[in-house]
């Protein structure tokens, strides 16, 4: 428990914080899956680009790291230059 107010404080900002940073998490894991299950090269091909706007968002706002995003990136281009 916390002894301060302003300790209290950032308790709720940080539940707030992490809830919120959860569900970006979440939102993109589901684009990488919609992305990984299309099988038309027209269609990935603007979802790809989405996917790696959406993951550099991520690593500015410090929810990814920089080289885990790369990664992502990296295997969802050979899997649409794949199809």
């Amino acid at each position: 428990m916390p002894q301060h107010k302003s300790a209290a404080k950032r308790v709720r900002q940080n539940e707030v914080q992490r809830n919120r940073n959860r569900n970006k998490r979440s939102k993109m894991r589901t684009m990488v899956k919609n992305l990984q299950a299309s099988t038309n090269k027209e269609e990935a091909v603007p979802l790809l680009n989405e996917v790696k706007s959406t993951l550099d968002r991520m690593v500015g706002r410090n929810i990814l790291k920089k080289n885990q995003a790369a990664n992502y990136k990296s295997s969802l281009e050979k899997s649409v230059n794949a199809l």
